[in-house]
C-alpha cells in the first residue's frame, strides 16, 4: 500500500511510484498480480479493503479531509460466528470455562482492530458479548431473560473475568526529523 498526495500537479508522481514499485519488486523476485493491484482515488469517493480494514476518505469534525480505517463488516461477522460456535459448544459448561475460551479470541480481535476507527464495531461486540454471557448465566440458573439487574457489568468483567478492554488506541506520529535550531 502506497499513499500519494492527490494534487493534480503531482499526477506524474503516481506513475513514477508505480514504475519504481514494480522495479523494486522485480529485484526481489516478487511478481505483481495486475488483477489484484489497482490505483484507488480516495478523493473521488472510492475505497479499498486492506488486511481486514476498509479505507476511505472522510471529512473530520474540524473540516479537514482524512483517511478512515474501519474493520470490515465481514471480519466482525466472522468473529461473532466463531464466538457463537464457542457458546454453542459450552452450553452446559460453567461460565468460567466459557470465559477462559472466549477471552483469547476476543482479546486478539480487539487488539488487531484497535488502531482504526472501530468504536461502533467495538460497541456492537461488547453489547453482543454481554447479552450472550448473561443469557448463559440465566439459563444456568433456570431463569428467563438476560439478568440485566441481576448481574452488574462489574461482576461480569471483574469477578468473572470477561475481557473488557474495548478502548481505541491512537498512535501519535513521531516527526521524522526535528527542526534545526
Amino acid at each position: 500500500m502506497v499513499w500519494v498526495h492527490a494534487d493534480p500537479r503531482e499526477d506524474w508522481l503516481v506513475r513514477a511510484v508505480q514504475r519504481r514499485l514494480r522495479e523494486e519488486l522485480a529485484k526481489l523476485g516478487i511478481p505483481v498480480n495486475d488483477a489484484k493491484s489497482r490505483v484507488v482515488d480516495l478523493a473521488h469517493g472510492e475505497m479499498f479493503t486492506f488486511l481486514g480494514f476498509d479505507v476511505r476518505r472522510i471529512r473530520s469534525l474540524c473540516g479537514a479531509w482524512r483517511p478512515q480505517c474501519t474493520p470490515t463488516r465481514h471480519k466482525r461477522t466472522e468473529l461473532l460466528r466463531k464466538l457463537r460456535e464457542v457458546f454453542r459448544r459450552h452450553r452446559s459448561h460453567p461460565v468460567q470455562e466459557l470465559i477462559q475460551e472466549i477471552n483469547p479470541i476476543l482479546r486478539g480481535w480487539l487488539n488487531y482492530f484497535r488502531i482504526g476507527h472501530a468504536r461502533r464495531h467495538f460497541e456492537h461486540i461488547r453489547y453482543w458479548m454481554e447479552r450472550k454471557v448473561r443469557r448463559h448465566l440465566a439459563r444456568a440458573a433456570k431463569r428467563s431473560g438476560f439478568g440485566w439487574k441481576r448481574w452488574s457489568r462489574e461482576r461480569l468483567y471483574h469477578a468473572m473475568g470477561l475481557y473488557h478492554d474495548y478502548s481505541i488506541r491512537y498512535v501519535k506520529m513521531i516527526p521524522k526529523a526535528l527542526p534545526a535550531r
